[in-house]
């Protein structure tokens, strides 16, 4: 599992489009994909944040909160833009940080309150797309994929075939 400075220093271009996406209003916002207890999916929407220093979300007591702790596998998906279809996904594992002085920092950097009862995660990357639209056309007609796994040398380019490397 590649932690973000990681896999940001390694594709720089494709974090720096997956970044522009999930900030593309300011804050973070996107879709975050927990497991439930019974094994099926819950999605929630989140704001992320994406820093030089990694991938967090501050996530509140909740459902969502007791499935990364149980089962840390998560699918992030950025907030669709306004003006295309472009898009955003990263999955891999989360990890709730203790270090107090880097919660603080990331606190205090995002401005999180810290009279709520949240918890701060990072996420690593074992899987990183970005996928852009032609304008007028919407799905996997017409879009052009870069896909990423944790553990190849560089991301691949594909059409409307991609779905075969993406698990």
């Amino acid at each position: 599992m590649a932690s973000w400075p990681e896999f940001a220093a390694a594709q720089p271009r494709l974090a720096s489009a997956i970044r522009a996406l999930v900030h593309q209003y300011g804050p973070g916002l996107g879709y975050l994909a927990t497991v439930r207890a019974d094994g099926g999916p819950r999605v929630h929407p989140v704001s992320p944040v994406i820093t030089d220093e990694g991938l967090f979300c501050f996530v509140l007591d909740s459902p969502k909160r007791r499935d990364l702790d149980r089962d840390g596998r998560y699918a992030l998906h950025s907030f669709p833009p306004e003006e295309s279809d472009d898009e955003a996904y990263l999955a891999g594992r989360a990890h709730r940080v203790t270090d107090r002085v880097r919660v603080a920092l990331i606190a205090g950097t995002m401005r999180a309150k810290p009279d709520l009862n949240w918890q701060l995660y990072e996420f690593t990357v074992d899987v990183a797309m970005v996928a852009r639209h032609r304008a007028g056309q919407t799905g996997p007609v017409g879009a052009a994929y870069e896909v990423w796994h944790e553990g190849e040398d560089g991301p691949t380019g594909r059409a409307a075939g991609w779905r075969d490397r993406v698990q």
